[in-house]
């Protein structure tokens, strides 16, 4: 049976996997009430969650997400080279 060459190795895969992890629990801590209620302006808008630990996240997992594709793959074992060829 032929293995594949992929262009990542397992922990490349798993790095990129948490980063899209930690990207959306960003965006999610973005959400919230909307500030066009029909009760009048809503403050929460403002909230330290919503504009700086949210942004911070998200950031975070962008950065997280290029040091996964950046992450140089593992070598392979000499055996595994032997039976490639």
């Amino acid at each position: 049976m032929d293995k594949k060459d992929f262009a990542f190795g397992k922990l490349n895969y798993i790095i990129c996997a948490v980063s899209i992890v930690v990207i959306i629990l960003g965006f999610i801590l973005m959400t919230g009430p909307s500030s066009s209620i029909e009760s009048g302006f809503e403050p929460d808008i403002f909230s330290t969650k919503r504009i700086v630990v949210a942004p911070m996240v998200c950031l975070a997992g962008f950065l997280l997400m290029i040091v996964g594709v950046l992450y140089p793959r593992s070598k392979e074992l000499p055996d595994e080279k032997k039976e490639r060829d």
